[in-house]
């Protein structure tokens, strides 16, 4: 289960942050890619238990899943790609390379203020 991998990272982070910023974190906001295999379920849930007793616990995940893109080969045009109807928006080709899926990303960390 990489989610709960994921969470300890998560965590740690974030509380390296919280105490720079001497606050409670509420809310962290996360993005990746479709094709990342993370189950935003899972890992609320393993961050939750993990956080239990921390300065983190109580806090909010949000998981954005950012869609694919890819490059149109005719006119070089960067765009996501739809899977029913995978085709340049601006020319219409169907000839495109896919674009390398997001990585997940620690976007923004939000902090109760007083």
């Amino acid at each position: 289960m990489h989610e709960t991998m994921i969470a300890q990272s998560l965590l740690a982070t974030i509380s390296t942050e919280t105490a720079k910023q001497n606050a409670k974190p509420t809310c962290a906001k996360i993005s990746c890619g479709i094709l990342n295999a993370i189950n935003d379920e899972i890992l609320c849930f393993a961050f939750e238990a993990i956080a239990k007793g921390t300065a983190c616990e109580g806090m909010k995940l949000e998981v954005e899943h950012k869609p694919m893109q890819g490059q149109c080969k005719n006119c070089n045009q960067v765009f996501d790609v739809e899977l029913h109807r995978p085709q340049c928006p601006k020319c219409g080709s169907d000839q495109f390379d896919l674009l390398p899926d997001a990585p997940l990303v620690l976007e923004e960390i939000e902090f109760q203020t007083e």
